[in-house]
Parts: structure tokens; C-alpha cells; sequence
């Protein structure tokens, strides 16, 4: 892959994507949501990479979106231009499981790109919050959806109505990240949570992700009605057959990936 405002490489099954644009702390430009896209389906279509992980620089995750490249827009040009969906969403696709490693700010659509991820792992630096509000704009790629079903009613509308930030620690007493590690060890930290992840069966962690994610998204009951249909969709693979018997014969099972 050509890139100028990523980096990226993949290590021990888990592709990694990190946020190059220190001359303005990782905000997100057209340019570098474009080429996280491109990372994401090429990182998808790796049959070596198993989990994917986002990364930004120890001092910030990512600022927020690139307000320099978007002050000047008008309605007329972010509806017709499908401003942020074009190229955002591509992340909260991926059917690959997703990791974010956030050190530093994770401000605004930092935060945002962040909880398109299945699990954050943050360093104890790590801050997060969406000020939309304080510039006149409110949160655009998810914020206001994906905070609310992560920390709640209350929480969400504190820190988008009055860009309230929140510490590593208070992120995840609310809920909002899985772990909170030392400064400087987030990344390999999330690398292994993905390395682990990336030696499982791939079809039946997509499934995993697939319904737990659907529990986001509809009333309990339909919630268990899919997760039990996916269940029964492990039978019709060789991994499952694999893993029952290495339980059984008491070893490591030798996942093929069908």
C-alpha cells in the first residue's frame, strides 16, 4: 500500500495501522480516512491477518477531525460530498476483529474512530472526549450512537454537551474501554489482545463479533434468537469439529480457518 498519512504492517497474524500525522496530532483529513479505508480492506482480504489494530503517537490518539480543511464547507457541499460517511464507516464495517491502542487525545473524531473499533485498550495518559458542541458543530461519525450505547444516557450527553474529558480510569469504570495499561505499553498490549485473537478460528470470531455486535442494534429477544442461529452455523465448520475434539484429547487444537 502507498500511504503518506498511515503507517502500516502486520506482525504475528494482526495488522496494524498507525495514525502518521504529528504535525497536526492526528486529526482526520479527507486524506488519512481514505487511506484507513484502503488499510481495512486490504487488511480484510490478508488471509494472513486475523485482527486489526489502530494506533495513533503517544501524545494523541488523534485531534479530533481536520477543522482547517472543513471550516470553510457549506451544507450544500458535506450533503453532496456524503461528508465523513464516504470513507469513516469502513472501520465500524470490518467483519475482522478490531482493536483501538489509544495513548494520549483522543479528541472528537479520534474518539469517534475509536469506538468504531470492537475494544479499546488505553495507556493511562489517555483522555477522551467530543467538544463538537464548543465550535459550533455536534459529534458526526457515530459519537452521538456508539458513546450513548457504550457509557449511557447521562454520561454521554455530560461529555457531548459540555466536552466534558474523560480520564483513561473514568473511561473504563463507565464502561467506554476494556483495559487500562501503563504509559508507553497500550500498543503491545492491544497487539497481543489481537495476536491472541488472530490464532482462534476466523469464521467463528466474525461470528463472535457479529452477535455481540447485534445486541447493539435490536430488542433482546431478536438478540437471542441470531446469536443462537449463529451458534448452530458453528456446527457446519471444521474448526468447531477441531476444537471440540482437542478439548477432548486434552491439546491445542490446529485451527484451519473453515
Amino acid at each position: 500500500m502507498t500511504q503518506s498519512t498511515i503507517l502500516t504492517r502486520v506482525e504475528t497474524g494482526v495488522g496494524i495501522i498507525t495514525l502518521n500525522r504529528p504535525e497536526a496530532l492526528n486529526a482526520l483529513n479527507a486524506q488519512i480516512t481514505r487511506e484507513i479505508a484502503e488499510a481495512v480492506d486490504t487488511f480484510e482480504a490478508d488471509d494472513a491477518v486475523g485482527a486489526i489494530v489502530v494506533t495513533g503517537s503517544d501524545k494523541a490518539f488523534a485531534a479530533g477531525a481536520d477543522i482547517k480543511e472543513i471550516k470553510d464547507k457549506t451544507f450544500i457541499d458535506v450533503f453532496g460530498e456524503q461528508f465523513i460517511t464516504r470513507h469513516w464507516e469502513r472501520l465500524a464495517s470490518a467483519r475482522k476483529p478490531t482493536i483501538a491502542a489509544v495513548s494520549g487525545h483522543a479528541v472528537g473524531g479520534g474518539c469517534e474512530l475509536a469506538l468504531m473499533c470492537d475494544t479499546i485498550v488505553a495507556a493511562e495518559c489517555a483522555r477522551f472526549s467530543l467538544p463538537e458542541t464548543r465550535i459550533g458543530a455536534i459529534p458526526g461519525a457515530g459519537g452521538t450512537q456508539r458513546l450513548t450505547r457504550a457509557v449511557g444516557k447521562a454520561l454521554a450527553m455530560d461529555m457531548i454537551l459540555t466536552g466534558r474529558v474523560l480520564t483513561a480510569q473514568e473511561a473504563r469504570a463507565a464502561g467506554l474501554i476494556a483495559r487500562v495499561v501503563p504509559d508507553g505499553t497500550h500498543l503491545a498490549t492491544a497487539v497481543e489482545m489481537a495476536a491472541t485473537i488472530a490464532r482462534s478460528s476466523r469464521p467463528i470470531a466474525m461470528l463472535a463479533k457479529e452477535a455481540v455486535n447485534k445486541a447493539y442494534e435490536t430488542h433482546l429477544a431478536e438478540g437471542i434468537h441470531l446469536e443462537r442461529r449463529l451458534l448452530y452455523a458453528t456446527f457446519a465448520t471444521e474448526d468447531r469439529r477441531e476444537g471440540m475434539n482437542a478439548f477432548a484429547e486434552k491439546r491445542k487444537p490446529q485451527f484451519r480457518n473453515r
